[in-house]
C-alpha cells in the first residue's frame, strides 16, 4: 500500500462522502485514508495524515472549501487539491482554481473521470472535462491587461488545455520536454499561477485559448 495515492475527502454531506468512499475503495492504487466535514477540519486531517490528493467541497459550513485550500497552499502545497462542484458554481470554481486547487469534478461524474483526474492531480497533472473547460471558455473575457505570451507558449498553453502531458507536447512541437517545462515555468510567471488548472483558468478568462475548442 505504500505506493498507493492517499486520498481524504471533504464533503459535508455524508452520502457523497459514503458514494466517493464506496468508488476509491474498489479502486486498484488508492486508499481512502479520511473524511472531513468542513474546511478547517480537512486541513487538521491533512496535517495529520499526510494525503496526496484531497477531494475538496467549496460550500461547506464553518470554514468553506476556498478558505481550506489556500490554507492548504500555505502550510501544505505539496498535497494536490481537486474541487468537487456544480454546474452552477462556475465562480466558485475559478476561485478555487486561482487559490491553488490542481482541478476539478462534477458531483455526478463517472467513475473513469474520478478515478483519472486523482490520479492526473497526484502526478501534478490536470485531466478537464470538455464540457466544464467549454463552460469556463463561454465565460465573459476579462480584459488581457498586458498578458503577453510567445506563439510557442500560446501552443504550449492551448495543448495543456487539451489535456496533452508534457511527453505529448513536446513530441507534437519537436522539442524537449525540458524546455516545455520552461515554457510552463514562464506562463505560470505571465498568468500569476502555479499550476496547470490555475493558468487554463485563468487564461480562458483573459481570452487566451480558443473558444471553438
Amino acid at each position: 500500500m505504500n505506493d498507493s495515492i492517499r486520498v481524504l475527502i471533504a464533503d459535508d454531506h455524508l452520502i457523497v462522502r459514503e458514494g466517493l468512499r464506496l468508488i476509491l475503495e474498489t479502486a486498484d492504487g488508492i486508499e481512502v485514508v479520511g473524511e472531513a466535514t468542513d474546511g478547517a477540519e480537512a486541513v487538521q486531517l491533512a496535517q495529520a495524515l499526510q494525503p496526496n490528493v484531497i477531494l475538496m467541497d467549496l460550500r461547506m459550513p464553518n470554514v468553506d472549501g476556498l478558505t481550506a485550500i489556500e490554507r492548504l497552499r500555505a502550510g501544505q502545497p505539496q498535497v494536490a487539491v481537486v474541487i468537487l462542484t456544480t454546474y452552477n458554481e462556475d465562480d466558485l470554481m475559478m476561485r478555487g482554481l486561482r487559490a491553488g486547487a490542481r482541478g476539478y469534478l462534477l458531483k455526478d461524474t463517472d467513475r473513469e473521470t474520478l478515478l483519472n483526474t486523482i490520479r492526473a492531480a497526484a502526478r501534478g497533472e490536470t485531466l478537464l472535462k470538455p464540457e466544464i473547460l467549454a463552460r469556463l471558455l463561454s465565460q465573459p473575457e476579462k480584459p488581457r491587461g498586458g498578458i503577453e505570451l510567445t506563439e510557442r507558449e500560446l501552443e504550449v498553453l492551448q495543448a495543456v488545455a487539451r489535456g496533452e502531458r508534457s511527453k505529448e507536447i513536446a513530441a507534437q512541437l519537436g522539442i524537449t520536454e525540458r524546455t516545455v517545462k520552461a515554457h510552463l515555468a514562464g506562463i505560470y510567471n505571465k498568468l500569476g499561477v502555479d499550476s496547470r488548472a490555475a493558468a487554463i483558468a485563468v487564461a480562458s478568462q483573459r481570452g487566451l485559448l480558443p473558444t471553438d475548442k
